[in-house]
């Protein structure tokens, strides 16, 4: 199934091309906002699922491109994305030692929504194609073995990054934090549809122009082994979001009027917009153009404000 909110977090199933409103199926639910409503659907979905289908077979399909879309996950209590979690196309000799960051619930974008890029002296502004877990029930020290049965469906997900900015090591929090800098969507496809996560093609645009392109079982540490690690550290809850990160060669710099789209197999396309104040400039490039070059790092900002001076 795939489970969506549109206009007014009306809860959706999408049925092709078309949502059908199923929120009188979820209208006893107490919330104070829909994150509440969705958490606990994925909570007790023994108990929700076969209301969800009825009323999505009785109900009054709408085509999509009708209504707005809203992220299907609009405030998680937790994100938490795999940090260097592929093996680069075979470039990396070992995995990285498995680690991970959180990000903060005020990032999530939904989409048709814009990232903006701030006013801060970042080298470059990316953002990570990524299939994210959705997890379906409460993880605690959970071992590998078991884990798959905590996930509830997989949704796309873009990692926002201001990279380089200063001091020199104070990374992670300010980079990965920021408002915008969680695009997620369009909705969320239950695991039941999804056999083999392992196996999915991630791809990423920019501008129509294909950036990212690879495949999920380029994945260092699998979903099992991230969901037994995590687990270990605190607990997961329904509705918690575990991005598992991307393949960074691809990876280019976000710009003003960029339009951004996201198709991870079987998950659907994710399409959001760039908006940057400032009109920061850099070369369309890629990391691997770069690399294949035999230039390292990402490539530098050519014009606009916090522009390096020349060396």
């Amino acid at each position: 199934m795939k489970l969506l909110f549109f206009d007014d977090f009306k809860l959706g199933v999408l049925k092709g091309d078309q949502v059908v409103d199923v929120s009188s199926a979820v209208q006893g639910i107490p919330h104070v906002g829909p994150q509440d409503v969705i958490n606990a659907v994925i909570e007790k979905w023994n108990e929700y699922k076969s209301k969800l289908e009825q009323a999505a077979t009785s109900g009054k399909a709408v085509p999509l491109s009708q209504v707005r879309v809203r992220p299907p996950l609009p405030k998680p209590t937790t994100i938490v994305c795999m940090a260097v979690n592929y093996m680069e196309d075979g470039t990396r000799s070992e995995p990285a030692p498995i680690n991970a960051f959180l990000k903060s619930p005020s990032s999530i974008l939904g989409p048709g929504e814009t990232m903006v890029l701030p006013d801060v002296p970042a080298t470059i502004f990316e953002g990570e194609a990524e299939l994210a877990v959705v997890i379906g029930k409460r993880a605690s020290n959970v071992r590998a073995a078991d884990a798959m049965s905590y996930v509830f469906g997989y949704t796309n997900f873009i990692d926002g990054s201001a990279r380089g900015l200063p001091p020199s090591g104070n990374t992670f929090y300010q980079m990965k934090s920021r408002d915008t800098f969680a695009p997620i969507g369009p909705y969320i496809v239950t695991a039941d549809e999804i056999p083999n996560p392992h196996k999915r093609q991630v791809k990423l645009w920019v501008n129509g122009e294909l950036k990212q392109n690879f495949n999920t079982d380029d994945m260092a540490h699998q979903i099992p082994r991230c969901i037994e690690w995590v687990s270990s550290i605190h607990a997961l809850v329904p509705g918690d979001i575990l991005a598992t990160g991307t393949n960074h060669r691809g990876l280019s710099g976000f710009q003003n009027g960029d339009v951004i789209e996201l198709e991870c197999e079987g998950v659907g396309r994710l399409k959001f917009n760039i908006r940057d104040d400032l009109k920061r400039a850099w070369s369309r490039e890629t990391r691997l153009d770069r690399q294949n070059k035999g230039q390292e790092g990402t490539t530098p900002q050519t014009s606009g404000k916090h522009t390096p001076a020349p060396k």
